[in-house]
């Protein structure tokens, strides 16, 4: 969860798509630099009063990566571990669960649903535009658009890469908005 070659910058002049994807890119360049390259101490650490982890952050946004452009978009099931999970007793067990997981567990997890995710884009891509209706369907039986996906996701990582931003500063100091280039 060290890489950090990603553009620190949407394209200025882009295409619509090229714009929604890099501004996500950045912000998970970003979650990765805030989150990368700590131990099991570090990815334990709150910043109270406030019980969240960065290894509890990395664990969630696997799960938000899988559930939006793996069951939602593409309406797959769920792999492992999501799917041996009692979400009904256990509705934060990502939250929760991470402090037993190693460092590598949690990257690993968060780098492999990011993979699944940008296939998954991709292929959907290379089906339609961004107006390309997802599997899933809301109670009221609509289906968000690709392109509400993306926009959801920049919203999940931007507000969870500022909670990772205070932990971080916690645990060793680290501050700044982009990853070194």
């Amino acid at each position: 969860m060290t890489e950090h070659n990603l553009p620190s910058e949407a394209p200025i002049a882009g295409s619509e798509v090229d714009t929604l994807l890099g501004s996500l890119e950045r912000q998970r360049a970003i979650f990765a630099w805030k989150c990368g390259g700590l131990d099991s101490t570090g990815l334990r650490t709150t910043h109270p009063p406030s019980t969240l982890t960065l290894g509890g952050l990395v664990k969630h946004l696997a799960l938000v990566e899988d559930e939006y452009f793996t069951r939602r978009l593409l309406g797959a099931e769920l792999g492992t571990p999501w799917n041996a999970v009692d979400w009904d007793s256990d509705p934060n067990w990502e939250w929760h669960s991470a402090a037993d997981d190693t460092p590598a567990q949690l990257y690993g997890l968060w780098q492999d649903a990011v993979e699944r995710s940008r296939a998954a884009v991709a292929g959907v891509l290379t089906e339609g535009g961004l107006d390309q209706l997802a599997q899933f369907k809301t109670s009221r039986g609509e289906s968000p658009s690709l392109r509400r996906i993306i926009i959801d996701l920049i919203e999940e990582y931007g507000r969870h890469a500022g909670h990772a931003d205070l932990i971080r500063e916690t645990v060793d100091g680290l501050t700044g908005e982009d990853p070194p280039r």
